[in-house]
């Protein structure tokens, strides 16, 4: 029977213009791209900046809860060796995929298990998803959580708070690239969940950060989400208040979004 383990870093969209500022309180103020890579990389603000259409964020952490979410998360992986008897599919990402402003039934990724669950289909579903969590940050965890879990089935939905961050593409490409060939080594086959940035970091930004995501899958022969958000990112009554993150009618969205790339890989798997 498919369960969830679940550990509460985002995701990534188009906005509009800007209409009005807002302070928010510490430590969950959500941080927006302003300026170029190069500034926001150097400087985050504590400002969120509303707009007409949805935006992403980076979701700051004080150290003391960074660490405490991490040994959280150490503490879920402890019952993953009986997990690893069944087939198991691990998620891998931010705040997106950590169901962030949401009951954790809610997210996309206990949908998924439901899913699974309805169709009889025998795999467990391990969320090893960090809101605020970046390329460089899964790269530190993966092989630890790979060693546990022993998944049969990867789904990486990370980068898009590289991008938020300035983090050269060509960074991002490389710890996605390693992630994906440890998780291929281990056994396991992936599903490369892509993101969007918004376009006031450039066109030549903007198309090399959402090509990264189509060449990694065709190098390495993965399958690929191409944008995660595809269909509701300009329709504002599908986020949370804050515009950025979405809500709850939009999780079955993005779990069609996946699924239809996870199917192929669940009929293989059964055959072999």
């Amino acid at each position: 029977m498919p369960s969830i383990a679940t550990v509460p870093r985002v995701g990534v969209s188009r906005p509009a213009r800007m209409a009005s500022s807002v302070d928010l309180p510490e430590p969950e103020a959500p941080t927006i791209a302003a300026a170029s890579p190069g500034v926001i990389s150097r400087s985050m603000s504590r400002k969120m900046t509303r707009s007409l259409s949805p935006l992403f964020t980076v979701l700051p952490m004080p150290r003391a809860a960074k660490t405490l979410a991490l040994l959280f998360f150490m503490t879920l992986l402890a019952p993953l060796g009986a997990v690893a008897a069944e087939k198991s599919i691990l998620v891998l990402g931010d705040s997106v995929s950590a169901a962030y402003g949401l009951a954790q039934a809610r997210g996309w990724v206990a949908l998924l298990g439901e899913r699974l669950k309805r169709g009889r289909l025998d795999y467990s579903v391990v969320n090893a998803s960090i809101s605020g969590e970046t390329s460089a940050g899964g790269l530190a965890r993966i092989d630890r959580i790979l060693e546990r879990g022993q998944p049969r089935i990867v789904i990486l939905e990370l980068g898009g708070n590289d991008g938020l961050r300035g983090l050269p593409i060509a960074e991002m490409k490389k710890n996605l690239a390693a992630m994906i060939e440890r998780s291929q080594k281990a056994g396991a086959r992936v599903v490369l969940v892509g993101m969007r940035m918004p376009p006031n970091y450039g066109p030549d930004y903007t198309r090399a950060f959402e090509g990264a995501f189509r060449e990694l899958a065709k190098r390495y022969k993965t399958a690929l989400v191409p944008f995660l958000m595809e269909g509701f990112a300009e329709k504002p009554e599908l986020f949370q208040a804050d515009r950025i993150h979405p809500a709850e009618a939009a999780q079955p969205v993005m779990l069609e979004r996946v699924w239809k790339a996870l199917r192929p890989l669940l009929r293989r798997d059964r055959r072999d």
